[in-house]
């Protein structure tokens, strides 16, 4: 039988309300609210929407875009990981947030460390969670102050100011967009904890971890509520403060050609929400726990590469 008869005859046989969840869950990687499955599955068994016109509306919707965006970024950071790359200057388009840099910025930074930990999954993109369980780790714990069901990740509920884990018991943290919410008003997201301590949760990290993969905001400082903001100095302060070396930092920058690598960031005018729907500005930032030995492992390595002072 020709293969495309077969195809069709498979698809021809799947009952409408199956077929639109498969659609969006291919597309939009959701389910249907119900009066849309509702809806659209009526419109399919009465023949006013063929099945390729239901797939050519959803791979056209500004959701599918963001899929897409987000989907993309998480396969480069896998080809990145296994070609053995770091990658630098990462480009994202204009009108999107931070995630389509910051996220193949951390995730291709992974060696392949046994013990992982997730801080905020919670609220996380799907998209994001998916590669992070594509790691393959041994372990793969997420702790938030929210519960979430991921197959394939140990949920922990705990605040991140008080770790309930033992000393160095993961080789990689990955904090991204989530440090700057520690102690603020969480109320957006359902979440009730006790204000400040965003250094503590900083601590925290530094005593559970090896290796952390953190960004944050970046531009004027300011504390908006619900989270902290602060220019690239003030956040390598609170590194340093927290026992942590700089391993590795990127600053990017969204401008009117999108989001772009910035070596000569000027933190004055930028500020939250005010170029797109997020941060204007986000720092990148490999932390390796700050020792003599990785003091002195990083002075060697920057001389090597001529970046002695």
């Amino acid at each position: 039988m020709d293969p495309r008869l077969s195809a069709e005859l498979e698809l021809a046989a799947v009952p409408p309300e199956e077929l639109v969840r498969r659609l969006y869950r291919l597309a939009l990687r959701r389910e249907p609210e119900p009066e849309v499955l509702a809806e659209t599955a009526a419109r399919v068994a009465g023949a006013t929407l063929s099945r390729a016109a239901l797939l050519a509306d959803l791979v056209a919707a500004d959701e599918f875009a963001r899929v897409r965006l987000l989907d993309d970024a998480v396969a480069f950071a896998a080809w990145a990981r296994s070609a053995g790359e770091r990658p630098r200057e990462l480009r994202g388009p204009g009108g999107s947030d931070e995630r389509p840099v910051e996220i193949p910025w951390c995730l291709a930074r992974y060696s392949g460390e046994p013990r992982v930990l997730d801080v905020g999954y919670a609220f996380a993109e799907p998209v994001y969670l998916a590669g992070l369980v594509g790691l393959g780790a041994a372990e793969l714990v997420g702790v938030d102050l929210a519960e979430a069901e991921v197959p394939g990740l140990r949920g922990v509920v705990a605040d991140v100011r008080s770790l309930p884990f033992a000393d160095g018991t993961f080789d990689v943290v990955f904090c991204i967009s989530t440090i700057e919410h520690v102690g603020a008003d969480n109320e957006r997201y359902g979440l009730e904890a006790a204000p400040g301590g965003l250094d503590e949760g900083l601590r925290q990290l530094r005593r559970v971890g090896g290796r952390v993969l953190v960004t944050v905001p970046c531009g004027e400082p300011g504390d908006h509520g619900w989270f902290v903001q602060d220019d690239p100095e003030g956040w390598r302060r609170r590194f340093r403060s927290a026992g942590f070396l700089v391993f590795e930092e990127e600053v990017y920058e969204l401008g009117d050609d999108g989001w772009r690598s910035a070596t000569e960031f000027d933190a004055t005018g930028v500020r939250y929400g005010e170029r797109g729907p997020g941060a204007s500005a986000v720092l990148c930032a490999e932390l390796h726990p700050r020792t003599a030995g990785t003091v002195l492992r990083e002075g060697v390595r920057r001389l090597r590469h001529g970046r002695g002072e």
